[in-house]
């Protein structure tokens, strides 16, 4: 082998290692919500201003997960697609071996958002994560990937 690609290979294998932790515990890796006093108080929408990441986490980009069902239907509902849009979240999670307070951070977009979509939004966020809200931004948009999508969320994820 000649010296070059050994030079290349084991500076690979220290780039691949580098950030991996073999002390890291469960408790290490807590997310911190932070919900400043002095700003208004986002839990009764069902989200936090912040949460920081420890330092030695991984972390894991879910897509958008829009209110198909298993068979790629979706009902014309907003509630109907927002309920199964996080319930298909909740099924990436269990892919990723994680738990919904192991969300950092949620993206949703809703289509022709008004006033009258945030209970829903906010029911279906309190009933996932509990206390544990992630901080959240929620994007209206005039449409998504698919016409009768209607709601779209995607997560960062803090794996252990």
């Amino acid at each position: 082998m000649s010296r070059t690609i050994r030079q290349l290979l084991i500076g690979g294998l220290l780039i691949m290692t580098t950030g991996i932790s073999t002390t890291a515990t469960a408790s290490d890796l807590k997310l911190t919500i932070v919900n400043p006093q002095n700003l208004y108080d986002p839990t009764p929408n069902g989200y936090s201003t912040a949460v920081i990441v420890p330092g030695n986490a991984r972390i894991a980009y879910i897509s958008g997960q829009g209110g198909q069902d298993s068979t790629g239907a979706l009902s014309p509902d907003f509630a109907v697609q927002v309920q199964q849009a996080y319930a298909n979240l909740r099924t990436a999670l269990d892919a990723l071996g994680a738990k919904p307070d192991q969300v950092a951070k949620l993206t949703v977009f809703v289509v022709d958002h008004d006033m009258s979509k945030l209970e829903v939004l906010t029911r279906n966020v309190k009933e996932m994560f509990g206390a544990a809200l992630p901080a959240q931004t929620l994007i209206p948009v005039p449409k998504l990937a698919i016409d009768p999508m209607l709601f779209e969320v995607e997560a960062v994820v803090v794996l252990e």
